[in-house]
């Protein structure tokens, strides 16, 4: 039996592997898919980390606008009680409710906002804004704007 008259050889532009300029270009778009996806990586880190001081930001002026809605206010009673005004609800600064590692401590700023709307019936705007960076971006500020009437 003669194995040699089973295989033809191939024609030489069969037999050819792959230039330097494929191998090139090939090498180059896998190092530009590769870098889209790392880019993309951080990206999704940052925004992750953004929205998450904004949740905390959020949260710290949800809590302040519940003080005030907690707070006691009633014309009514003798004497009437009023502690729904500025003075009852400074300015505080402190770090947001965040996982701390090291010295990332982000810190934000609450201030309260009272106005008088009408004294008949009486009413009060309450805004409340945190104010908050993050490394070499903002300042941000998350706002909660809500009406106040008195306890009846």
């Amino acid at each position: 039996m003669n194995l040699s008259r089973s295989f033809k050889p191939a024609p030489r532009r069969l037999r050819s592997a792959f230039t330097l300029v494929e191998a090139m270009i090939s090498i180059g778009i896998a190092g530009i898919s590769i870098g889209g996806l790392l880019y993309g990586f951080i990206l999704f880190g940052r925004r992750a980390e953004w929205t998450t001081y904004s949740t905390a930001a959020q949260s710290m002026a949800m809590r302040r606008l519940e003080q005030t809605r907690a707070a006691k206010w009633d014309p009514l009673a003798y004497p009437s009680v009023d502690d729904v005004v500025q003075s009852n609800f400074p300015v505080t600064i402190t770090n947001l409710d965040i996982p701390l590692n090291g010295t990332n401590a982000v810190y934000a700023t609450n201030t309260t906002t009272i106005t008088l709307i009408s004294t008949n019936p009486p009413l009060k705007m309450v805004r409340v804004d945190c104010v908050w960076s993050v490394s070499s971006r903002g300042p941000f500020t998350n706002s909660l704007i809500t009406y106040r009437a008195p306890d009846q």
